[in-house]
């Protein structure tokens, strides 16, 4: 998986770049694909989670004024990747898989290759940097939605007011949380691209093998994505840690 991540890496950097096309149709084929789960899933995650069983553990403190503060902390920081990153995962990354596996089972990748076109240049490249660009954008379109969940959920099931809300989540929210969370989930679309085309372009074994690899891919995209937000948290919130001042 390394290697063929340096593959990619070289097959962008490297003229001519033929792959600006198929990045183009690609990303379009995400948003489509992925857009309005990630929105319906962080949004309705925002309202229930955060929003709901956050905000009634702060009115036992009456403190439910400081609810816009914790979707700092849960939906920019945290929630808002990871649930983009895993539907991303699901849908695209599952199709990915699947058209890679397909094209190896029926011979496409072997022919590509006898004629002297790079598979990897053409087909595996252009989904990768694709997925990485598509997926911080549905990063941003999530966090709204997943904020605009809390604070229904806050204004409108527990009583709380909106400025209240809204400036507890403002003066919480720093360029420092938005800009790692955007980071953190261009790491995960490398991460989606990378395992998902690794174990396509390997896939063994005819029709079955293609649903194996589907399978295997989801696991170990789901494994990466956790390991790897463990791993970056504990780095953010070492490396800056006055984003861990509640104002």
């Amino acid at each position: 998986m390394t290697a063929l991540a340096g593959q990619c890496a070289r097959a962008l950097a490297r003229p001519p770049f033929r792959w600006r096309g198929e990045l183009v149709r690609q990303s379009a084929s995400i948003l489509r694909a992925s857009l309005p789960a990630a929105m319906l899933s962080i949004a309705a995650w925002g309202f229930a989670g955060p929003g709901l069983q956050a905000g009634n553990f702060l009115v036992e403190f009456g403190a439910l004024d400081r609810s816009g503060g914790f979707m700092v902390v849960a939906i920019l920081r945290e929630f808002g990747t990871y649930v983009t990153a895993t539907v991303v995962a699901g849908i695209v990354g599952t199709m990915f898989t699947a058209e890679l596996g397909a094209r190896r089972v029926r011979g496409e990748l072997d022919a590509l290759s006898v004629l002297g076109v790079d598979p990897v240049r053409e087909l595996v490249a252009p989904r990768v940097l694709a997925l990485v660009l598509c997926m911080i954008g549905l990063d941003l379109f999530a966090l709204v939605c997943g904020v605009f969940g809390g604070y229904l959920a806050t204004t409108v099931i527990l009583g709380g007011t909106r400025g209240e809300f809204l400036a507890s989540f403002f003066a919480n929210t720093t360029p420092l949380d938005v800009i790692g969370s955007v980071v953190k989930v261009a790491i995960f679309g490398g991460l989606v691209g990378v395992i998902c085309a690794y174990y396509g372009l390997n896939v063994e074994g005819g029709a079955a093998g293609v649903g194996r690899a589907v399978n295997r891919a989801v696991v170990g995209c789901l494994v990466a994505i956790f390991l790897v937000n463990l791993i970056y948290t504990q780095w953010f919130l070492s490396a800056f840690p006055q984003v861990s001042v509640l104002r």
